[in-house]
């Protein structure tokens, strides 16, 4: 079956949740990681008719497997950044065609065509980062703006605050997105930027500055920015899509993304609405991976239907591209 003609058209809830299903006997079927797990958690596909009964793969077997669904050699192995001495998670894609058409319509749901915005990044490159999938879709939508002062900044932020100010297109729309540590550091130096732009924070301090939840993250960039709202992306290495957040860190995710909850104390046993515990994660984009991850951090449902990110387990390693709670 061609996934990919399915996710990316979903219509209702309910072509989601068979759509779901069929991913699910698939990867029953063509991985082999997945399917011991699931054996040994008892839901075969012979016990799974609902959505709700899909087992989550733990995140950490990206790190110690080799989670893929296909028979077709990787085209690209996308890695976390980890820490000093820690495993990192290794994400197989098989198709990079597919992660552009989910991490670009995944934007244009929520902010509308990349070609309308000049995109400034304050993160490494491709040249000094090539494994990792951030860098992958920031350079995809630098490269899709079209605009000729799109670009990386991270060594060039004197530039970044000139162009800025100079607001030298200015029918385009403004995007700033950049690590936690490099929007401090580039607000510290160049406050105040163009009220309109959107400032979109990844996460990650990687070591460079002391570990803030996300509230007192945004309070200080708006401060400095001189905007009401940060904005946030949510990702990982082993995800082919994005949740987003606009502002006071609720993340909607596109059609073919869903999280649910899970009980910390029995990962079979999901949470209604309100209730907090670890966040499991459905993406349809890794019909050629794992479509179905428990990954390691804390959250939320909320009434409306998007979620918070509360925080990350402490026994969980260190995520590069993740916001810490103490």
């Amino acid at each position: 079956m061609e996934f990919r003609n399915i996710i990316f058209d979903l219509k209702t809830g309910d072509d989601f949740d068979r759509a779901a299903l069929e991913v699910f006997r698939f990867q029953y079927r063509q991985n082999e990681i997945y399917r011991q797990y699931s054996d040994a958690v008892g839901r075969t596909p012979e016990k799974v008719s609902h959505l709700l009964q899909i087992p989550f793969l733990p995140v950490s077997f990206f790190k110690t497997h080799n989670v893929i669904s296909a028979n077709d050699h990787p085209e690209k192995t996308f890695l976390s950044s980890g820490t000093t001495g820690s495993e990192r998670s290794r994400h197989n894609v098989t198709d990079l065609s597919v992660y552009r058409e989910s991490l670009r319509k995944g934007f244009s749901r929520f902010y509308g065509s990349i070609t309308d915005y000049a995109v400034f990044a304050l993160t490494p490159d491709p040249v000094k980062n090539p494994d990792s999938s951030l860098i992958y879709m920031i350079n995809d939508w630098i490269t899709e703006s079209g605009s000729e002062i799109s670009g990386f900044y991270l060594d060039r932020q004197e530039l970044l605050a000139k162009l800025l100010a100079e607001k030298r297109i200015p029918e385009r729309k403004t995007l700033l997105i950049g690590l936690s540590y490099a929007l401090l550091d580039f607000a510290e130096r160049y406050p105040l930027t163009p009220p309109e732009a959107i400032i979109m924070e990844t996460g990650g301090m990687k070591g460079r500055r002391k570990e803030m939840v996300r509230e007192e993250l945004h309070a200080v960039l708006s401060e400095r920015f001189g905007c009401r709202f940060i904005h946030s992306e949510y990702g990982m290495t082993e995800l082919l899509s994005q949740a987003y957040s606009k502002g006071e860190g609720r993340f909607e995710a596109p059609p073919w993304m869903k999280v649910l909850i899970r009980d910390p104390n029995d990962p079979m046993e999901l949470l209604p609405i309100r209730k907090t515990g670890g966040i499991n994660i459905i993406d349809l984009a890794n019909f050629n991976s794992c479509s179905f991850i428990a990954v390691q951090d804390i959250g939320r449902i909320n009434a409306d239907g998007s979620f918070d990110v509360l925080g990350r387990f402490n026994y969980s390693d260190l995520r590069g591209c993740s916001l810490m709670i103490e």
